[in-house]
């Protein structure tokens, strides 16, 4: 019996290769345009797309653009399983939503940091919820590897938050090895997913979906 590969779409590959790029890009250029310097270590990156930021615009697309990427690679990670794609992209419409809901001036945002922690949070519990089994499951769908993934990016979560209580020295750094961490690993996975179709035998004759 042969049966069909199911493979991500090349805009899948985009998406999941756009994203981290856009959000070390982004908080750079962002910290760039501020009047005065920016400190990568104690200073967030909600901060530069707060109320009163110098062209806070920069931060705030970048924002939603990285959301909209991850609702994408949600959509095109066919060979994961549904429970992970659905965390995908509802970590994806969060981060949409934490772009739609600055930060003020001074003080906090409710609803920024309710987005915020969905967001974090979806997007570290992904990998656990995308997992499969068999000998022909890409690399960054097996068991074992959504496991360390999903560990390492929980570890992460953990240091950012106990910055983020204590208010730490390193938050602004903590927050950034996070969430880019949280960027790199669906295009980990989209390209084990893209290896694992190119090496396998499929007959000509079938369709890839």
């Amino acid at each position: 019996m042969v049966m069909a590969v199911r493979v991500v779409p090349w805009w899948g590959v985009v998406s999941s290769a756009v994203a981290p790029v856009l959000l070390v890009g982004g908080w750079t250029v962002a910290a760039r345009l501020q009047p005065r310097s920016v400190n990568a270590v104690t200073s967030t990156i909600s901060a530069l797309a707060a109320d009163g930021a110098a062209d806070r615009w920069v931060m705030t697309l970048v924002l939603l653009a990285v959301g909209v990427c991850d609702v994408a690679t949600g959509l095109a990670l066919r060979p994961a399983a549904a429970p992970g794609r659905l965390i995908l992209i509802a970590g994806g419409i969060a981060g949409v939503l934490v772009a739609a809901t600055p930060e003020p001036a001074r003080g906090g945002s409710p609803a920024h940091a309710f987005w915020a922690t969905i967001g974090f949070v979806a997007l570290t519990a992904w990998p656990l919820g995308s997992l499969r089994r068999g000998s022909s499951v890409p690399g960054g769908l097996r068991p074992a590897v959504s496991a360390v993934a999903a560990g390492v990016l929980l570890g992460l979560l953990a240091w950012f938050a106990a910055e983020l209580m204590t208010r730490g020295g390193q938050i602004g750094l903590a927050e950034r090895v996070l969430t880019e961490a949280q960027a790199v690993w669906p295009l980990a996975v989209v390209l084990t997913c893209r290896r694992s179709v190119s090496s396998a035998r499929v007959p000509p004759w079938v369709p890839a979906r």
